[in-house]
């Protein structure tokens, strides 16, 4: 199949949200060490039950994803058990 060359629109500007939206970071915090993944509103095509305020967490809201990075069981064990939580109630620690 041959490779396409096209290029991007220069004047196309850049959408800042898109470009941050999935930006994995590590996080240190009493319990251990997490991986954590916001979840643009675009990318929110479920419904999940945060486990912090146990409330849904409704189809094209913002979110977090969280998952141990420190885990005794394997990263795929840790990566399985991930869980979608508001960023407020991750913020507070709920």
């Amino acid at each position: 199949m041959p490779r396409s060359n096209r290029r991007r629109d220069e004047g196309e500007p850049l959408d800042l949200e898109r470009a941050l939206a999935g930006r994995l970071r590590t996080e240190v915090r009493r319990d251990g060490t997490w991986n954590v993944q916001p979840q643009s509103a675009a990318a929110a095509i479920k419904v999940y039950t945060c486990p912090g305020c146990a409330q849904d967490i409704a189809v094209g809201v913002a979110h977090l994803v969280a998952w141990r990075a420190d885990g005794i069981m394997g990263e795929a064990n840790d990566l399985a058990a991930r869980r979608h939580w508001h960023s407020a109630c991750w913020r507070i620690g709920a």
